[in-house]
């Protein structure tokens, strides 16, 4: 990825990668209007979930937000990469982090795609069903 590489990453590993790939959404969400809450939100025991970041919209609603990154296109890309199973972790650690609110903020599931130079958001991505 390009972000990476101009960071100095090209031999990244995973993690790094996807912490480069998180503040590049980040920034990028932030320039969109979001403010963060959280980042890298994870619920306690095995087989938990982890919210890449939490963030809260101007109207107030509460954004979830699961960043991806790929280096380019191939097997699907990044978008491909969230299946059912991904997305049922992640609505059920959104679950679990609400249950700590005083009250249940509106909310949405937003993905953002980090693949090559490209930042793609997509808000709304998927729904709370997927739990």
């Amino acid at each position: 990825m390009q972000f990476l590489e101009n960071n100095g990453l090209s031999e990244a590993t995973t993690r790094q990668r996807g912490q480069v790939a998180e503040d590049v959404a980040l920034a990028y969400l932030q320039g969109q209007g979001l403010r963060l809450l959280e980042r890298n939100y994870r619920t306690p025991g095995r087989g938990g979930g982890e919210i890449d970041l939490i963030c809260r919209a101007a109207d107030g609603t509460v954004v979830f937000v699961e960043v991806r990154a790929r280096k380019n296109a191939d097997f699907g890309g990044a978008a491909a990469s969230i299946g059912y199973g991904k997305r049922r972790r992640i609505v059920l650690a959104a679950q679990f982090w609400l249950l700590r609110q005083r009250s249940t903020p509106a909310c949405r599931f937003d993905v953002v795609l980090v693949q090559d130079t490209q930042v793609q958001w997509l808000p709304g991505a998927f729904d709370g069903s997927a739990g």
